[in-house]
């Protein structure tokens, strides 16, 4: 992420300028203190005493700031309320007009408080992350508990934003009262349903949520898409950006998320009966359901490069591929040919876009619910993931129509036709391509992202300069949500700020502590695809399930997703650190594969369901915080362009799928009795290496 300092330069206000916590200074007094303990000359008392000090006046004169304009905004809406009781008596329309756009300025105004207190809030705890960080111990606890709690809490104006609330209350009530309401004049208190037209009462409303963190688990669950979001405030003027907008768009977007993950676990139930009924073994199912994720692996790529330029041709692309994929796996029955139904598989993987899903939500979806939608993008992820394996269980029927077979092998091939047909009807009518803006030189800002700079400040990525060799380097700050280089940030040129133009340089980016993350992501996504994938073959040889068990398991294990992410997002991650959720997750992750296996008694249906229960569960947290802490560590250069972090962990997530399936068909020459056990060993291998890295890692780093 592009260093905080210079973002909070940017992002002041002017007249305000001398408000702000002087982030600059307090950073070089961390250093200094870091410098003087090192050398013998202050002790770490002195050093709390001096720091706690030097905050406490910062977060006076920010409380004092805030406390002045918040007392300019009551008087002018006191005035304004003394203005609309007036009008009341002798109602004026050129009045009532001029009042509402008084409101909406005083609206203005606050909103530029609220970003005010936010940009302070942030500072200070990333001010303090940094102390505890650089000395080893958790200053923050003390700090906050000891001002947080006392009665004349300054602190509390900063963090809870005290009297803020009712000023957005007056504005609200005010507004609302004046919009047109046929000809009643009735109270928002009256009528709360009532939607309050007016867009400035929305922003107000979206900026005091983000201060109260009322949005922690759709921001948890967002943050599972991998696309990165702003930690600084939108500007007030967001007019531009609204342009670019189009709901609709929007809806297919996520439309073809769901579709496509139907399309790849709807097969799952019934892979080993079709791979039999064409004389192949019943674990070639492996091959099948990995040869979508082998294709993926190219699709991913030049999707994302596509993205560039267009979003309509290819999901248009995507659909028709997707489209004759499916005709040929259902086809594949009647003309009795493996090889067309992998090559089907092979088309499917080949239409994946969810590098333009991303790209879409990042590039052209608002700020203000750019958070929002990336939680729908994962809700529809997650609901296609359950919903496929439901299908399956439903489509149990066998007829024929002159020479083609429905039955349950080949009757998830049609229905998905059948969808991807409509769906590139309905795309074709309703996608509006989002307006790129040209340059002088004609081009889009787009097509040019990877190969100038971006003029954005917020875009501009935070990058490790590859030739720079300095003293700071060995006084880095690995802070968990900021670029560890920040303090290079301002001295780098623009040429090193560029989204990467390969996969070589992205990868030449990546921190020790990035890797481990994906490692991380490789082997959730390794464990989950060997859990999903075997589960038709080691049921039906261990406990004889047919095709509908197998669904409503499946069904069951994709229905945990949500409710789990509700958990942590909402309670568990406000009680622990992500690292120790990380951690934590991991172990339970090898715990589950450790109750997978089958040793000496006999393997029974409450050991499989409760250790795959254990297992999915604990790498669907796994996920959602492993994505969280990358999203941080991650260099901003990685957050736009064809080479991005959503690229990176797709790539690490498909490839994992890849080696699983594979791992799944090869296991398979060695018997359905050590199948199970056989393609566990590496789960758990890998599960363990992951967790040795992130302990080592972390242990280094902080």
């Amino acid at each position: 992420m592009v260093a905080f300092g210079k973002r909070l330069k940017e992002r002041q206000i002017q007249e305000w300028q001398g408000y702000y916590i002087n982030y600059k200074l307090m950073k070089k007094k961390v250093r200094h203190y870091a410098q003087q303990i090192e050398a013998g000359v202050e002790d770490r008392r002195h050093v709390l005493k001096d720091f706690s000090r030097m905050l406490d006046n910062q977060i006076e004169k920010i409380v004092l700031f805030l406390l002045e304009q918040q007392g300019v905004l009551a008087t002018r809406i006191t005035k304004l309320g003394e203005w609309q009781e007036s009008l009341q008596q002798e109602p004026d329309i050129s009045q009532l007009c001029e009042l509402k756009e008084a409101y909406r300025a005083a609206g203005q105004d606050l909103l530029k408080l609220l970003y005010f207190v936010e940009i302070n809030a942030i500072g200070l705890r990333k001010i303090l992350k940094k102390f505890d960080k650089r000395f080893g111990y958790r200053f923050t606890n003390y700090y906050v508990k000891t001002r947080a709690n006392h009665p004349y809490s300054q602190l509390q104006q900063v963090f809870k934003h005290v009297g803020i609330g009712a000023v957005v209350g007056a504005i609200s009530r005010n507004l609302g009262e004046l919009q047109d309401r046929q000809g009643s004049y009735l109270s928002i208190y009256d009528q709360p349903p009532l939607p309050l037209q007016d867009p400035i009462i929305d922003s107000m409303k979206t900026a005091a949520d983000r201060l109260t963190h009322s949005t922690n688990f759709l921001n948890f669950l967002a943050q599972h898409a991998l696309i990165m979001q702003e930690e600084l405030p939108a500007p007030v003027e967001e007019e531009a950006e609204d342009q670019k907008y189009h709901f609709m768009s929007l809806l297919l977007n996520l439309a073809n998320t769901f579709l496509y993950m139907v399309n790849t676990y709807i097969i799952v139930p019934t892979a080993d009966d079709y791979a039999t009924s064409l004389g192949a073994a019943a674990t070639v199912c492996g091959i099948i359901i990995g040869a979508m994720a082998v294709a993926q692996v190219f699709s991913s790529v030049y999707f994302s490069a596509w993205s560039n330029r267009s979003y309509f041709r290819p999901l248009i692309f995507s659909s028709i591929v997707l489209l004759v994929g499916n005709i040929m796996y259902a086809m594949a029955y009647d003309l009795d040919s493996l090889a067309i139904l992998l090559f089907g598989r092979l088309f499917c993987g080949l239409g994946s876009a969810r590098a333009v899903n991303r790209r879409y939500i990042s590039d052209c979806v608002p700020l203000k619910i750019r958070m929002q939608a990336s939680a729908g993008f994962v809700s529809a992820s997650a609901l296609g993931m359950a919903c496929g394996p439901a299908l399956a269980g439903l489509l149990q029927s066998n007829f024929k129509i002159y020479k083609l077979t429905f039955n349950e092998d080949t009757l998830p091939g049609w229905v998905m036709a059948l969808a991807w047909l409509i769906y590139l009807v309905w795309l074709w009518i309703s996608f509006k391509e989002p307006v790129r803006e040209v340059e002088a030189n004609g081009t889009t800002e787009e097509s040019n992202a990877a190969g100038a700079a971006d003029n954005d400040a917020l875009e501009k990525g935070a990058t490790r300069p590859l030739l720079i060799c300095s003293q700071d380097s060995q006084q880095r700050d690995f802070d968990e949500d900021e670029d560890p280089d920040e303090e290079l940030e301002e001295a780098m040129p623009d040429e090193t700020k560029k989204p990467v133009a390969s996969l070589a340089t992205a990868y030449r980016l990546l921190t020790p502590s990035v890797k481990v993350q994906l490692l991380i992501y490789f082997m959730l996504k390794y464990a989950m695809e060997v859990l999903l994938s075997e589960s038709s073959v080691i049921t039906a040889y261990y406990f004889n399930w047919n095709t509908t068990a197998v669904a409503i398991f499946l069904f069951c294990i994709g229905l945990t997703v949500l409710p789990v992410n509700v958990i942590v997002g909402s309670y568990i991650s406000n009680m622990f650190e992500e690292r120790q959720i990380l951690l934590a997750s991991e172990i339970l992750v090898c715990v589950g594969i450790l109750l997978s296996f089958h040793v000496i008694v006999q393997y029974t249906v409450p050991q499989y369901v409760i250790s795959g229960l254990i297992m999915f569960v604990s790498a669907e947290v796994l996920e959602g915080v492993n994505l969280s802490l990358l999203s941080r560590v991650m260099s901003s250069r990685l957050s736009r362009g064809t080479y991005n972090g959503g690229l990176l962990s797709t790539e690490a997530g498909t490839i994992a799928r890849v080696i699983a399936d594979a791992t799944i068909t090869l296991a398979g020459y060695l018997g359905d009795k050590l199948l199970l056990n056989v393609t566990l060993l590496p789960s758990l291998v890998i599960c363990m290496g992951s967790i040795i890295a992130t302990i080592y890692t972390y242990n280094s780093l902080y």
